[in-house]
Order: structure tokens, then sequence, then C-alpha cells
């Protein structure tokens, strides 16, 4: 099928890539010339493990190009696939002006029957207004579009394996020949069908992915209540830390006995300093504020948001006590990126902190794998260095991102570089008994 990806940001490069790579035909389309330039000559401007692979591998089949030209990439698409952006407003609520102007755009170069997809996350009744838009806006065209609801559930990281192996895809539509038609789009996945690019070898054995099936309005509210209540998952773990400190219990155990039960499960429970990204802080607002206008009080998300802006503070609060005065202090981050395996420094909690820090006049080095170019251009002043240069002479080591590679360090060299071999580990990555052992003052959140 020939699809057209509209927008090509982390969404909707990996929606275009995996949609290419399964077989289909895909022109994603952008109107920032620079970034059109750029992944034209084979530039992924994001880092996404096997993102590149996949799309060099489909640029050179044929399957997927890159162009700037929205109106005739509208008339090629069999679909479109609508991945812009929905940042949010000052009061929670989701911009939706660019989904506006991009239907505006559909509906007055569509000259067929068009399948419009909105993969963007957006509040519910968005489909209902979409729908509205093309219909008003190409009453002249005489095209039929056909609306569909079908959020992402990608986690930044491994958004490509999750594309190739979701556990379920949610399509919101009005009518059985949408269904149909979007169930033909994904049959390479749903039947498992296609040459994975994680999985050269033969991908494992497992389940085949649930469709589902809903209304527009039900498909939307899906993806807001799925990340809000992950939001929420994090941000009791994160109290439950800090009663544990008070209390003597260690999170670790508390949370791994809680995993067990299955109608718990394991995930999101890990206590750090945080959630950050794009996603989660967006969708829990939007979803907060949709709450609002619609007449019910979700206080209990209100509190969960509370509770994640209190994290930085609190994570300063123990590096004050340690340090007494932050100003003239040599201090060291590891980790720019909200979480680990990404570029992204969207809302990460390292925003936040080096902010917070600078306005006390401490000095600041830092080192991420990936972000560091990207937080240069917010944050000048720091200095970026390699993990040893970071940590050569600080008064105190900050890990703030879960990167594997801060775990092979070599520790000791880390501590005798140190002024103060004091280590605040963020995200509980490293041993409390063996960074004791080396000689380090070491804090981590909820352990002993």
């Amino acid at each position: 099928m020939k699809i057209t990806v509209i927008g090509c940001g982390y969404v909707g490069l990996v929606t275009g890539g995996c949609l290419a790579a399964v077989g289909h035909h895909v022109t994603c389309v952008d109107n920032d010339p620079k970034k059109i330039i750029a992944l034209e000559a084979g530039h992924i401007p994001i880092y996404e493990l096997h993102l590149e692979e996949v799309i060099a591998a489909c640029r050179k089949d044929g399957r997927i190009k890159f162009s700037g030209d929205l109106p005739s990439a509208i008339q090629e698409g069999e679909a479109i696939f609508i991945c812009v952006g929905t940042p949010p407003l000052e009061n929670g609520e989701a911009d939706l002006s660019a989904i506006d102007s991009v239907a505006r755009i559909i509906a007055a170069e569509a000259h067929g029957p068009k399948l419009v997809v909105e993969k963007s996350t957006v509040p519910v009744q968005t489909g209902q207004q979409l729908k509205r838009a093309l219909e008003v806006y190409g009453r002249k065209s005489g095209a039929h579009f056909r609306v569909v609801s079908n959020p992402e559930f990608l986690r930044e990281g491994t958004a490509v394996l999750d594309f190739m192996h979701p556990d379920r895809i949610v399509v919101g539509v009005e009518d059985e020949a949408a269904a149909k038609q979007m169930r033909e789009i994904y049959a390479p996945i749903l039947d498992r069908k296609f040459k994975c690019p994680v999985h050269p070898q033969g991908c494992p054995a497992g389940e085949k992915p649930h469709y589902l099936v809903t209304t527009i309005n039900s498909s939307e509210l899906i993806k807001h209540a799925c990340n809000s209540f992950l939001a929420l998952k994090i941000s009791y773990a994160n109290v439950l830390a800090d009663l544990c400190e008070r209390l003597g219990g260690n999170i670790e155990e508390v949370t791994r006995a809680m995993g067990m039960d299955p109608r718990i499960g394991p995930f999101f429970l890990k206590a750090g300093i945080g959630f950050g990204g794009f996603c989660l802080p967006k969708d829990l607002q939007a979803f907060v504020a949709l709450a609002r206008r619609a007449g019910v009080d979700f206080s209990l998300l209100r509190e969960a948001e509370n509770v994640n802006k209190d994290r930085i503070e609190q994570f300063l609060a123990k590096i004050r006590r340690a340090l007494w005065v932050l100003k003239g202090k040599q201090v060291g981050l590891l980790g720019l990126t909200f979480k680990a395996n990404t570029d992204d420094i969207r809302f990460a909690p390292s925003i936040d902190l080096i902010r917070k820090l600078l306005a006390e006049g401490a000095s600041l080095r830092a080192y991420d794998p990936e972000a560091m170019e990207r937080t240069r251009e917010t944050f000048p002043q720091v200095r970026y260095a390699d993990p040893y240069e970071v940590a050569d002479k600080a008064d105190a080591l900050l890990i703030v991102t879960e990167w594997e590679e801060f775990k092979k360090l070599d520790w000791a060299r880390v501590r005798d570089s140190m002024m103060r071999p004091l280590v605040f580990d963020g995200r509980n990555l490293l041993d409390p008994a063996k960074m004791r052992e080396l000689g380090f003052e070491y804090q981590s959140i909820g352990r002993p």
C-alpha cells in the first residue's frame, strides 16, 4: 500500500520506517527543509536503536522516501498517517494547531478516497473534530475521508522493537471498511510475516499481537489512560521510596515483592528522581485538563504530577545536606537524557537539575553518550566531557540517567580522581555494598 506519513519526528520516523520495512511504500513528509535534506542524505536526526539500519535498508530497496512537498505526498498516499507534535499549552491542554493545519491541507489536496489516521497522541473527540474539518474544508474537492484513531505505544529506546512486536494494535473506527483497511496495513505484523530488523536470526516465539477495534473516542482515551496509569505507578514507587528511607526499608525489596503479584506487575515500579520525556508529563497534564473540562475531578493524577515535580527538589536537598554549600562546588552529572538508549532531553530531570544547580552557583561538568550537543544548546556554560573528566576533582557525582555503560566504569579510578568520593545515584543503578567497599559515600533512592 502507498502510505504517507506527515511529520518526521520520533513517531513519524519510526512509523514510516517500520511500515516500509514490512513491505509498504512510504513517503515521509515534513515542513522543515533542513530535516528533509538531512534525511535524504541518509542522516537520521534522532538516536533510536535499529532505526538507522531500518531506514537505510528501505531507502536502498526504494520503499521509503522523504519529501517537503506535502500536497504531492497527500495525493500519492492511499493512507495518511498524521504524526505531528501536540505540545502542551500553558493550561496543560494539548496544542492541536498542527493537526488542524494538516487537516486543511489534506482536505484541499486529496482527490480521491483517503484513510486518515491520527497517530499523534490527542485528547478524546479530536477524531470527531478532524473528521468535521476534513468534511468542511474538503467539500469542493469531493474526496471521501475515513478517519481512524491508531494510538502509538512506542517507548523511546525500544521503539522499533515495540512497533514490530506490539502486544496490541488499537484502531478506533466508525465503519467496518476502515477497520479492514487498517488490518491490511498491519497484516505483516499481525501475522508475523516480515523480516525483522531487530531479530535477523528469527523472532522469538510468542503470542501474536491483539488487534483491538474500538470507537474513535475509546481509542483516543486508551493512550492517555495508559500513560497516566504508568505515571501513577512511578509516582507511587517514589513516595514508597521516601517511606523506605524514613523507616529503614529497601524500596527494591518492596517493589520486587509487589511486582510478583500478577495484579500489579513489576513494570514502572522503579524509584528514582522522577519521570520525564515528551510523553508521560505531557499526556498526564493533558488528561488532567481533559477531565477538568469534562467536569470530572481527577485529583489522583494531579497528585501524581505533584509528586514527580518534587523529586528534583528532594534530590537536591540530599546534595545540599552533604555539601553544605553548593556555590563554588564542582559537581559532575552522568546522564542527561530522560532515559537510557535515546537522545531525548525533553522534560528530562537533568534539565531542571542543571538549572537549579547553576542558580546556586555550582560549577558543572556533564557526560551523556548521545545528548551532550543537544544539552549544550540550552546550557553552554556547562562543561561537557568524558566520564572520567567529569569526575576529576569533583565534590560530588550525580547519576541522572540509567545508561548501562555507567555500571562498567572503573569506579576505583573515579574514586581516586574525585575531590570527595561522594556519589548520588538518582536511578539506583549501582550496588550500595560495592560502592561502600570501594570507599564511596554513596546515597541512592529508598535504599539504606
